[in-house]
């Protein structure tokens, strides 16, 4: 099918997707919209075009082409720290972790969490993702035909593995009265402010981004007290991640992370290390659900592999099809919709003058539904992930890419797999008509409403 042809076919015949903008929204109409859902100020033309520049109260660009995203990400990195917007929004809750900090204060801290995240340990975690599997297979049988918001289930699911891999028994704290304070700060101040738009200072304060700091507060000191505490008792056998964490050095300096940069780095992984799994899994069962043949195949796929057994790390090679699942599925619904950083210096990306200042945005959701680098960019087609090195690589870029690429990418799609391919290899799941999740971004892209499917043994 030509991409004019996928143009052409009925909404309903695709996944749900977000309409672009046609037409120019002006500084009150983007503010709007970027409070509703970020998606929605990204220009059609972004899915048409190599890139797409502008001024909303600052300027802005958005790249779409490999070389200039690679130019970005890699060759000229320094050149493009995250942007003024994103460390107004998350640096009261997360701080100077690997996700905000930059330079130098980057480069020691991934050095030293590296090795926590090594295939090794990540292969050793197989068995809790397993256990989490399972028992989110126990709560879908268990509903039997009731229609389920697999959304929520997926963040339980993902929550009990990530829990469990961050502290053992015996932590000071809830992880998840951490998450919920994270998501409450975030529900209340991840939100494009006016001022983020006409690129004030972020020292002035940004109303909103004070609600929730009393909460966020509380939070960081209980995580702090469970620092300390282990620091007194010692590591557990095996260890967790904070163990890990708390053994890790710089190789260079032999430099170890102090108490708040152990904090604001766990607060990052306990966040972002279920929430954009349990994304990628609630929109794959949808898809799966949208797409029945897709499912059929990969449940052929998972039962002669499992025969019967929730799979294990040692598996994933032998899944391929439900891996493609995965990868499609973060394509089409990239937790990270836009990544955006702000130009220290001049430069040119794709024959355009960038100057200081400038606000250089890499819209993935645009980018994976580009119609220069893709077929059929709206449609969900597993297979075009059969042969990886087929796919340019700037051109997909969920977990980002470069030195900066998202440091938990195998924990990741290795959860991904072993609770997907547990789940299909036992149930199949249906839509619920007039249920369809809408795709809304404010910091990671959700499925609004849901997804609401049911279910039936196999």
């Amino acid at each position: 099918m030509t991409t004019t042809e996928t143009d052409a076919l009925p909404v309903e015949a695709l996944p749900v997707h977000v309409p672009l903008v046609t037409e120019p929204l002006g500084l009150m109409g983007s503010l709007a919209a970027a409070r509703r859902n970020l998606l929605e100020i990204l220009p059609d033309l972004a899915v048409r075009q190599p890139m797409v520049s502008g001024r909303t109260g600052i300027r802005w660009h958005m790249v779409m082409e490999p070389a200039a995203i690679r130019r970005m990400l890699l060759e000229n990195i320094d050149n493009y720290p995250k942007s003024v917007t994103t460390k107004n929004l998350l640096k009261p809750a997360i701080g100077d972790s690997l996700f905000i900090a930059e330079g130098a204060h980057w480069r020691w801290q991934r050095r030293a969490a590296a090795p926590a995240f090594s295939h090794r340990n990540v292969s050793a975690l197989g068995p809790v993702m397993g256990m989490a599997a399972q028992n989110s297979l126990d709560r879908v049988e268990a509903a039997g035909k009731r229609a389920v918001d697999y959304y929520e289930e997926m963040v339980r699911a993902t929550f009990e593995v990530i829990g469990n891999v961050t502290f053992s028994e015996g932590a000071q704290f809830d992880p998840e009265q951490v998450h919920s304070a994270i998501d409450d700060y975030i529900a209340a101040a991840g939100k494009v402010s006016i001022l983020d738009m006409l690129g004030v200072p972020g020292w002035v304060p940004r109303p909103g981004r004070l609600l929730s700091k009393r909460a966020v507060g509380e939070m960081k000191a209980l995580a702090d007290q469970s620092v300390e505490a282990r620091k007194a008792t010692g590591p557990g056998m095996p260890p967790d991640l904070l163990d890990l964490l708390l053994e890790g050095e710089d190789p260079e300096t032999k430099r170890k992370m102090n108490t708040a940069e152990l904090r604001d780095n766990l607060l990052t992984f306990i966040v972002a290390g279920h929430e954009t799994t349990a994304l990628t899994l609630s929109w794959a069962l949808y898809l799966c659900a949208f797409d029945q043949g897709v499912q059929d195949r990969a449940r052929e796929e998972a039962q002669a592999v499992l025969q019967g057994r929730v799979a294990e790390a040692k598996d994933l090679d032998s899944l391929p099809f439900i891996r493609m699942i995965v990868d499609e599925t973060l394509r089409l619904y990239p937790p990270a919709g836009i990544l955006s950083r702000t130009a220290r210096e001049a430069d040119e990306l794709g024959g355009r003058e960038i100057r200081p200042g400038d606000t250089v945005m890499i819209p993935i959701y645009a980018l994976h539904r580009n119609r220069l680098l893709w077929d059929d960019p709206d449609a969900f087609r597993p297979e075009r992930f059969k042969d990886r090195k087929e796919i340019e690589r700037y051109a997909y870029l969920p977990f980002g890419d470069g030195p900066r690429i998202c440091i938990g990418v195998s924990f990741a799609v290795q959860e991904a797999v072993i609770i997907l391919a547990t789940l299909l290899s036992k149930r199949r799941f249906s839509l619920l008509p007039g249920k369809a999740p809408k795709p809304v971004m404010i910091l990671t892209l959700r499925p609004e409403g849901g997804v609401w499917l049911t279910s039936e043994p196999a």
